[in-house]
């Protein structure tokens, strides 16, 4: 009785690891991480008078958009390589309309 007792508890620990290990996997740092970059961008655009109001406020909006995509695709427990590069395609549209309003003439008074 010992022995299976001691497998048990050796499988339940050996499977919460598991676990443990794949619900980090879940998470997407490379997604993360951009979107950090992207917010950051936007930030600097706003200090340095780069954007105006409605274009951080479609900046915003449009990041807003892309966290709640990658939560959903987040919540079944996987982000399979589809999810991940349509997260990509998102943030390269964001950081296409970043450049553009940051570069073009119109600037916050």
């Amino acid at each position: 009785m010992r022995i299976s007792t001691m497998t048990a508890a050796t499988l339940t620990a050996l499977l919460f690891s598991t676990s443990l290990i794949w619900a980090e996997d879940v998470a997407s740092p490379r997604v993360d991480a951009r979107q950090d970059r992207q917010q950051t961008r936007i930030g600097e655009g706003i200090a340095s008078g780069q954007l105006t109001g409605p274009e951080v406020r479609q900046l915003e909006r449009q990041q807003r958009r892309i966290n709640r995509a990658e939560k959903r695709r987040e919540a079944d427990g996987t982000l399979s390589a589809r999810d991940k590069t349509a997260l990509e395609r998102k943030q390269d549209r964001a950081s296409r309309h970043i450049n553009r309003a940051k570069h073009n003439a119109r600037t916050a008074r």
